[in-house]
């Protein structure tokens, strides 16, 4: 992290303006992984050396459990001054309950200009207002071994029922296609929230997701049914590996990259974990999960989010933790952001050939021309009626749900949750 410290020591990222007097900020967030607490671990010491007022205080909890932590802190008005959140339905809660300091003034100044897209800021905004900083972009992609491709004559996709042909022949082959661990409840919601999105109208499912839809037409779009039927096909069909709801993402994709499945579903910011593995020595390419022809739905959005740090309504250090953010996502910072963690980030020009691989920079180019984002389903809709969807991903794999009966419960739920607003 030398290039952190090079670029402290010439004054490039960090302002230091405050009071003598040592203030505290607090900091949580959900990157505990190796990779990117090296990143942050240096950028608090580069923020410190550089401004010695300032203590900041990180801590750092992995995806499931700061879903729990911060709901904890946020009742019990416990909330760090910096924090952590997904965007979509996820953040606009807290902006709708007042939890969130209002960052719009402050990022329409001049320091701040130029360095997010739109597509960046948006999902973090509510009712016209900033409530979050955007910190990295991300996109789902069907990755797949170019060599098993290679070998049965297959090609990447132009329509889902090519893609499913394909799933067929390699099934038919004795090769597993979709190297697929559901343990976790939210690998389920990436492809249901994806396939939502190609089976309901996006102005429909915005509406339902955001429960503004009349309470008669709540969740009542026949596309919801199809899409969780075809999901439930995908299982009934044998395209994933046996056991794929007691498997941990992370063991499916070792499985994956060690070339016993054809394809995995994978993060953008998963790609860096390729290089190094048997996929990379036999090749490999991606492509998102392809057009349905006939759906009702939008056919060219990405499943995929921006994710990024909210400031409390209730700090009492909004100067001091908007410095800090603001060299946290400088272009120096960025960039090393990128070098460090192999995470895309939202700052614009910080993912290149000297930062990222050849494969990063076309994912994220894809998700740039892309006509929008299907934003990770159990973030954008309602807490309540998402865990619907969490707790179904693997009863209906297992044959003990059935799509109608999901989607009434979640028609159930969102009503419920729509009538006590």
């Amino acid at each position: 992290m030398t290039r952190l410290l090079a670029a402290t020591a010439l004054g490039l990222i960090a302002s230091s303006a405050f009071a003598q007097d040592q203030t505290t900020i607090s900091f949580l967030h959900k990157y505990p992984e190796p990779e990117s607490m090296a990143f942050f671990e240096a950028a608090v010491e580069a923020y410190e050396e550089q401004n010695p007022d300032i203590d900041i205080v990180m801590e750092a909890v992995a995806d499931d459990p700061y879903k729990d932590k911060i709901r904890v802190l946020m009742a019990s008005d416990q909330v760090p001054d910096i924090y952590f959140s997904w965007s979509g339905e996820f953040g606009r809660k807290f902006a709708r309950e007042g939890r969130t300091y209002d960052l719009t003034d402050a990022l329409a100044g001049a320091e701040w200009e130029g360095r997010f897209s739109e597509a960046a800021l948006d999902p973090l905004s509510f009712e016209g207002r900033q409530f979050g900083v955007p910190t990295n972009v991300n996109a789902k992609y069907m990755v797949y071994s170019t060599e098993i491709f290679d070998e049965y004559g297959l090609e990447e996709p132009a329509t889902f029922a090519e893609f499913l042909t394909l799933l067929q022949t390699l099934a038919e082959e004795g090769v597993t296609p979709i190297a697929y661990g559901n343990q976790a409840p939210w690998a389920a919601t990436h492809y249901i929230g994806d396939l939502f999105a190609k089976y309901v109208p996006n102005d429909v499912r915005i509406a339902d997701y955001q429960l503004l839809a009349d309470p008669d037409d709540l969740y009542t779009h026949p596309g919801y049914v199809e899409a969780l039927q075809v999901y439930l096909d995908l299982g009934d069909a044998g395209f994933f590996n046996r056991g794929a709801n007691a498997l941990p993402h992370a063991a499916a994709r070792g499985s994956f990259l060690s070339g016993r499945a054809a394809m995995m579903y994978l993060e953008l910011v998963e790609f860096y974990m390729i290089p190094g593995s048997d996929l990379e020595e036999s090749g490999w390419g991606f492509f998102a999960i392809p057009p349905v022809d006939g759906a009702e739905g939008s056919q060219t959005l990405l499943t995929g989010a921006p994710e990024g740090f909210l400031l409390s309504a209730d700090t009492e250090v909004a100067e001091e933790a908007l410095d800090f953010l603001n060299f946290l996502t400088s272009p120096e910072m960025a960039a090393e952001y990128v070098r460090t963690t192999g995470m895309t980030s939202a700052v614009i020009g910080s993912v290149t050939s000297e930062t990222a691989s050849e494969e990063v920079i076309a994912g994220l180019q894809r998700l740039e021309e892309a006509d929008g984002m299907a934003l990770w389903l159990d973030t954008d809709m309602d807490t309540q009626s998402a865990n619907v969807i969490l707790a179904a991903g693997q009863g209906l794999l297992s044959g003990d749900d059935t799509p109608e009966a999901v989607m009434e419960r979640v028609r159930t739920t969102a009503l419920d949750v729509q009538g006590g607003r």
